[in-house]
This record gives C-alpha cells, structure tokens and sequence, in this order.
C-alpha cells in the first residue's frame, strides 16, 4: 500500500467511525509509552464503547506519523468526528489522559492543567541537583556548562506553565512552527 493510501485509509477509517478516536503513536522500546499504558489500558475499559482507542507503532508506521506532525511518542490524538480535536506528546499522568478521554466525548478541547505538584517538584529537584553538580562537580569548560544548561531546562521545564513572558510568546512560536512546516489545524484533504 503506497504512503498516499495509507494516510488516505488513515483519514477515511477516522470518518467513517461514528465514535471519538483517542490515537496513541507508540513504540515497544519507549519507555514513556509503556508507563502510560497500564492508566490508558484501565481508561480503555473505563470508557468501551464511547471512546475508541487506536495503537500505532511508530516503528511500523513513520511515513503516517510524519504526515500527521507527530514527531515525538508517546503522542496521543483524540480525533472527533475525523477532526483532530487535541494532542498531548510525553508521558501524561493519569488525570490528563482522563481529560483526554472527557474532551472525546464533549468534543471540547480539555483546560491544560498545570503540572501535578510531585511532577513540579521533582522537576525543581532535578534542576536544583544539576545546577549543584555544575558548581561544586570537578567538570569544567563545556562539560559544565552543559549540566548548568541542563539543571536550568528542568526548572523551567517546572515552572514554564506558569510564566507570564512564556504564555505570552508560546502561541506566536506554535503559529511559526505551523508556518514553517505548512501544519494546519485541519487534515488535508485527498
């Protein structure tokens, strides 16, 4: 089947179904994809018969992937009506794969939750803990710098959804990025 076809099945599958479809890109060596799976296993059952749940192993599928934008997995689509309603990339705790599968059945993209406070301080921790071995380890010249530029990604990477100046410059890079890579909201048609 060429890549044309596959898409096109892709798109036509999606529409033809008369349920919302929560699409999780995987691969069988990605960690983050297995952590996920046992909260996404009991949300499947959770939800049988008002939300369908799609597994596609990126490995098996990288053309499909790359025409949909998914660029990193774990990925999670919830597709409504063939429409892309939202999509998550990482591991996700079990609250937002449950906003995921309530934003299925509304058709409302779900509030972006911020961090869990575990995750958030964890994130600090790591940070703090990098930054620390970047003073007082014995690495130097760019050894060092990288551990310091790593200590500080962690802690924004805890605080990012709560700063002002990255809320506001955030969804004028996300509308660059689209522009630069021809991404639409909306699935081309074929």
């Amino acid at each position: 089947m060429t890549e044309v076809n596959l898409k096109k099945s892709f798109f036509d599958r999606l529409g033809q179904n008369p349920k919302p479809v929560l699409v999780d890109f995987w691969a069988p060596w990605c960690v983050p994809c297995r952590s996920i799976e046992p909260a996404l296993k009991r949300l499947e059952k959770e939800y049988e018969g008002q939300v369908e749940v799609w597994k596609i192993n990126a490995d098996e599928q990288p053309k499909l992937l790359g025409e949909l934008g998914v660029y990193g997995i774990p990925t999670l689509i919830v597709y409504r009506s063939g429409q892309e309603l939202t999509r998550r990339v990482g591991a996700q705790s079990p609250g937002v794969l449950k906003d995921l599968f309530e934003s299925a059945l509304s058709g409302e993209k779900p509030v972006r939750s911020g961090l869990a406070l575990q995750e958030r301080l964890l994130r600090i921790a790591a940070g703090m803990i990098l930054i620390s071995l970047g003073y007082f380890g014995s690495l130097s010249g760019l050894g060092q710098i990288l551990i310091f530029a790593l200590g500080g990604i962690s802690l924004f990477s805890a605080v990012y959804d709560r700063c002002p100046i990255w809320q506001a410059i955030s969804p004028r890079l996300e509308a660059m990025l689209h522009r630069s890579t021809g991404k639409t909201d909306k699935p081309s048609s074929i």
